[in-house]
């Protein structure tokens, strides 16, 4: 039995074209996940591996459908040969059948790895770039410097709970722990 597996990494994108190809390549069945590739469990690859059998074919449109990990390929395609089960990749021409085919997957598994690897690297750069320059990433502060001294003058009153302190301020009990804690390290 063919059994095609498809990916997009966001719910913005449309799996029609691998269908599509998956389809016309004879898959029986297809099974789809929305999420990273770099994820190395995803739902419907899980439920596919559970229901392979002994002389399948899984089927992919391109290999880093499948995953952009060599480690994690290389563990699927050791899974599929203990299983007796056969991989193709339609773009890339692979069939596990034959050991051209096992040669060039692995040149191919090695090149989306490295991709991978590039882009993290090319990430970091990016951000250690903008912190160099000045700019903070990541969610700005819930509090300003009075508003955390007015939620440790509450704190310290000892006549409201810290649920009631994040109720007033409009934040949550952990931003008031964490602001409390600010004003700690604050004082000498």
């Amino acid at each position: 039995m063919k059994i095609g597996y498809a990916r997009v990494s966001t719910g913005e994108q449309d799996a029609a074209l691998q269908h599509d190809a998956l389809s016309a390549a004879g898959c029986e069945r297809i099974f789809t996940d929305v999420a990273s590739g770099a994820k190395a469990s995803r739902p419907q690859l899980d439920r596919m591996l559970d229901q392979l059998r002994a002389g399948d074919i899984v089927v992919v449109w391109r290999l880093d459908r499948l995953g952009r990990s060599v480690q994690h390929l290389v563990e699927l395609m050791n899974r599929f040969n203990a299983g007796g089960v056969q991989f193709v990749s339609l773009t890339e021409t692979i069939d596990t059948s034959t050991p051209g085919g096992v040669l060039v997957f692995n040149v191919f598994a090695a090149m989306a790895q490295f991709e991978r690897d590039l882009i993290r690297e090319r990430t970091k750069a990016g951000l250690k770039a903008a912190r160099a320059r000045g700019r903070k990433g990541g969610r700005p502060p819930a509090l300003k410097g009075p508003e955390k001294d007015e939620i440790r003058r509450l704190y310290d009153s000892r006549t409201l709970t810290v649920e009631r302190i994040a109720d007033l301020m409009g934040v949550s009990r952990s931003t008031v722990y964490r602001a409390l804690e600010a004003t700690n390290k604050e004082e000498p």
